[in-house]
This record gives C-alpha cells, structure tokens and sequence, in this order.
C-alpha cells in the first residue's frame, strides 16, 4: 500500500518521506515534553503510525484501535466512545506541539478528522535534517507554565487566523495587556453569563456555559481562573472595578445568552479590570438544533481558546460532557457543586438519586460517574443517606471513580474521585500519585487542588497541604466551605493559632457535622472554652456515633499516630466524650481501662 503524503512543500515528493524518517519523527514526538506523557496519545499515535507504514491502513478502524490500543474485550462495540474521544485529544495534542516545540521538525504527522489513519507531510527545507532523535540536541526546558511572551505579532495573528479568526488587532490588544513574564501571570475571573430572554431553557443554558468555562479555561497553565463560587457570587453586570478592587483579578469574562427562533446567540467580551476597555469580543450564532451541549461546548472552546492562549492551540473542555436532548441530567452535575458547597444530608440524597439515574440511562457518562463516585463516598465518611449492605460505599464509590477514567481518562473529575476513593481505600501512596498525575494537568482547577490538598494535609504534610489549599482559595475564595475547614485544621496542626481561628470562622458549614468538630478542637486551643464546648455540643447531637469511634474514624482518614493523639486530647478538653487509642482498644479487648 501507497502512503498517502499530502505535501505543504511544492519540492518535496513522496519518494523523499521514507518509513525511516516518518519514523524518526514520531520519536521526536512521543518523547517531547510538549506532548504527554501521561494517557493514551502516545501509544494510539505509534498504533497508526506503525499500522500505516506497514501497509496495513486499512486495517485502521474504531474496532482495532479499540482491542490492539485500549485492551477492550472482543464484544467491544461502537457504544463505547474511547476511540472517539482519545483521537480528539490526540489530534490537539499534536496541534500544540507543532506549535511549540515541533515548530522546526521536517515532517508533519496529522490524523484528519473523520478517521484515525495518519498523514504525513514534508515541511519545507530549511528546518532540521533527518536526524535520529537519540543525536538531536536536547530540547528546550518545558515552558508549559507560562506564554512563549517572545512570539512575533506576526506569527501571533497567523496562529489566531488558524484556530478561530480572531483579527491581528485584537490579538494585538490582548497581548499588550498581559503581564510580563516576570509576573505570575495573567488571572481572570468568569462572570455569570446573563439571560437576555427567550424561552425557557436560556437561564439553564447561560449557567452550563458559565460552568462549561469554568471547566475549559483552568486547563490552561497560562492563566489563573477564580473558581465557581467566586464566580456564583457574582451578578452578570458586575463592574470591572470591583474584581479589581475585590478579588485584584486583571480580567473579566463576561456575556450573556439570548434565544430568538430557531438562532441561539452568545455573546462574550474580555474587559480589562485596570481601566474597563474591551480588549476582545464576539458574537457566536448556530441554529438551536436538539443538541445545544454541542454548541456550548464548541462556544466554550472558542472562548477559552481566544482569552487563554491566544497563539491558537486548542484544549477542548471535554471534561463535562453530557448527553444531548436531556436537560435533567446536565442539571445533575449543577446540582452537584451546590451540594459540594453546602454538605448537608439533604442535598446529598437529591444528587445521588439524579446522578445514578443519569448514568443508568447514559453509561458512558465519565463526569456523572466521577461525581456519583464521590456522593457514595460521602456516605462513608460523613454517614450521609448510608445504605447498608455489601459493596459497601467506599467499594461503590472506587468501582465509580474506575468507570469515570476508562471512559476518560484526562476527566478532572474522574482523577479527582479517583484519588479520594483510592485514599479512604487505605491506598495512600497510589491515592497522593494519582493526585500528583492529575494536579500537573489540571494545575488550575480549584476543587481538585482542594481536595488534594485536604489528602496531603490529612496524610500528614500539614505545610504543603495548606499551600495547596491556599492555591485553591486564592483563586477560588467564594468557596470558603469545606476546604476553608481544612485550611483552618492545617493552621491548628501547624500551631498557627491566629490563624485556625480567623479561618474557621471563615468557613460557614453549618450544617455539615465535621465542620463543628474542628471548630471544637480550634476553640480549645485557643483558649477559647465557651466556644468549644458549644460547637462540641453541636456535633455530638448531629453526630452521636462519632465521638465513641473517635480513634476510628480518624484512622480511617489516614491522620498520622501523633496528629490523632493531639485531637483526641483536644476534643476531650472541649468536651466530647472520646476515648484515646488504647482505651478503645482495651474495651474492643473486653478489659475496663485503668482509670
């Protein structure tokens, strides 16, 4: 079989792409710091590459990706997207690193939309040689983190046209207005789209786009973004001044919705919080059609792409990503993180019941199964809608987590539950590298930075635990709730007093249980008794059955032998009728404790 080999260069021919130089480009590839290095691309990538150079392109279907690449069984069907879904991260993958560090390479290797066989095109002279990867110069240190600030404005606009036309002018402006690199970069926050009316269904859809930004643009590393509840808080008009003034935020998202007929417009503008000039703007139309999670998640990518990374290189927001036609279940996964910013019993029965009915109807729903994975986890931990019976809520919620990666495996949720299900199993190491895998990714999302930074705390790394929650809060401090908390508990193991107190006053879960039992343990430090002995009150009666399995229960979070000995001796000052851990051990032994 002949390859294919569309030339960009009117010189170049077939004859001068042979296997061994196709070869050696897709070395140069696989092992550059600009492609990942975690996933599936690299071995889907050499699958085709391989297969085509073969001879055996034809043989390049969803199927064989399917069992040669992903290990499914033999029933495999084309019910299962990870073929679909993996391509598409392969062929962004490769768009950012012909981008950056593949810029000189004399080969371009593509997968054309629309099957999985590759092309391979001669990039014109001038650009390095066919040399094996193994004698190439070493490559640039990863530069990730940060804009390549040294583009040309001519090399800026090219990148513009080719990812969504944005003009050399406003590409111009944008870039001016960003911090140098000296600076820790550009931070924005996302106000809530607004309803310009319609129909009914605007002000659910303006919400899911806010959130669908929400989720696209922390994927960038080269920007900081204020997470949801910063952004809740917020009005749809609020001024500029005030997220310069209030949050000391650079930029400002904003826009709204309208539907008119069978149009859907969205409108979006980047504002300058310094002075409130509009640096960017656009308008989006599509024809309502049933699928509007297609087009607000397109619109979504268009947004994120033109404010983040403005030379152009994709990253689609696939990380919420449900089914069309079914407005309930996207209402689920709203639901979910008001539920996450309140904790009460509640509201978590409400999204347990809608997240398992919507992964009952849609099974290949990654997202739903991340967030249903760490609702049956609350059941253990907090002892929230506990259902007795085996598999208990920790099994549920880790056999949860599993489905939500294979389905997709960069899904921030998916890491996230995984992690945590993985922890209380008793799993810390895999727990804290799965979490260390999926901060290098998502280092910008500030519920997963929350949570991993609540698992190295309680695993005992006080320090860098609160400086991953304080990274969380500082982008995200309307979510002042649950990892506020535990922000508060690492100042009390760290000694930090002042600033225990100062933080759990900040956290406002009052009808969360644990909430009360760190408040107590706080006080009690600080000397402040009356406190304690109130908020311990508190907690025995919404919790009875957690002070006589103290010891326990704080094992189960992985609290090292030395941090459960403080509590235990701090809680019983405040009042709460625990047991150290060898009283507990000798009345499960049957002997009465020495008094």
């Amino acid at each position: 079989m002949q390859t294919s080999i569309p030339s960009r260069d009117p010189s170049a021919s077939c004859d001068q792409l042979d296997p061994e130089t196709i070869k050696n480009q897709l070395a140069r590839i696989v092992v550059s710091p600009e492609f990942p290095q975690v996933g599936r691309s690299a071995a889907f990538l050499s699958y085709v590459v391989e297969e085509t150079l073969a001879g055996r392109g034809d043989r390049i279907k969803g199927y064989t990706i399917a069992v040669e690449v992903f290990k499914r069984f033999a029933g495999y069907t084309q019910d299962d997207p990870v073929v679909r879904i993996e391509a598409g991260k392969l062929r962004r993958a490769l768009e950012r690193y012909y981008l950056t560090a593949g810029r000189g390479d004399p080969v371009l290797i593509e997968i054309p939309k629309g099957g999985y066989v590759p092309t391979f095109t001669s990039l014109p002279t001038g650009h390095p040689g066919n040399v094996p990867p193994e004698v190439l110069p070493p490559r640039p240190a990863d530069t990730r983190g940060a804009l390549n600030w040294r583009l040309s404005a001519g090399a800026l606009a090219i990148a513009l046209a080719a990812g969504i036309g944005i003009g050399l002018f406003g590409a111009k402006s944008i870039l001016r207005s960003m911090p140098t690199p000296d600076q820790d970069g550009p931070t924005l926050v996302v106000a809530p789209f607004a309803n310009l009316g319609g129909g009914p269904q605007v002000e659910l859809y303006a919400t899911g786009l806010t959130e669908e930004l929400l989720t696209a643009l922390p994927r960038f590393k080269e920007i900081k973004v204020f997470g949801r509840e910063t952004s809740r808080a917020l009005p749809s008009d609020v001024a500029t001044s005030r997220i310069r003034n209030e949050l000391g935020a650079r930029f400002l998202l904003a826009g709204g919705v309208r539907l008119s007929g069978n149009r859907v417009r969205i409108t979006a503008r980047l504002l300058d919080t310094g002075n409130g000039a509009i640096l960017w703007s656009q308008d989006y139309d599509d024809a309502q059609s049933s699928d509007l999670f297609a087009i607000q998640s397109d619109v979504a990518n268009k947004v994120a792409t033109a404010i983040a990374q403005p030379y152009g290189v994709m990253a689609k927001a696939d990380s919420m990503k449900p089914p069309a036609e079914d407005l309930g279940t996207y209402k689920c996964t709203l639901d979910f993180y008001s539920y996450r910013a309140e904790l009460s019993v509640e509201r978590h029965g409400q999204v347990r019941t809608c997240l398992e009915t919507a992964v009952a109807h849609f099974p290949s729903f990654a997202t739903g199964w991340a967030m249903l994975s760490i609702v049956y986890l609350d059941e253990d931990r907090f002892r929230f809608n506990s259902r007795i019976g085996s598999p208990s809520p920790v099994e549920r919620s880790l056999e949860a987590a599993r489905r939500a990666v294979q389905f997709d495996s960069d899904n921030v949720r998916g890491q996230q539950a995984l992690m945590t299900a993985l922890f209380f199993a008793q799993q810390v190491p895999e727990a804290l590298s799965v979490g260390e895998q999926a901060i290098a990714t998502n280092p910008n999302d500030t519920e997963l930075l929350g949570e991993f930074g609540t698992r190295v705390a309680m695993s005992g790394q006080w320090k860098r635990g609160s400086e991953l929650l304080d990274r969380a809060l500082a982008l995200n401090p309307g979510g002042g709730g649950y990892y506020q908390g535990t922000r508060a508990l690492a100042a009390y193991m760290l000694h930090d007093t002042e600033l225990a107190v100062r933080d759990i006053k900040r956290a406002d879960l009052q009808k969360f249980p644990l909430f009360h039992a760190v408040a107590a343990v706080i006080y009690i430090d600080a000397g402040l008794a009356d406190d304690a002995r109130r908020e311990a009150a508190i907690f025995d009666q919404m919790r009875p059955d957690f002070a006589p399995n103290f010891a326990a229960e704080l094992k189960a979070r992985n609290f090292t032998p030395e941090d459960r000995a403080r509590l235990i001796g701090d809680a019983r000052k405040a009042g709460l009728p625990v047991k150290d851990e060898l009283d507990t051990a000798l009345t499960s032994a049957g002997t009465t404790p020495t008094p």
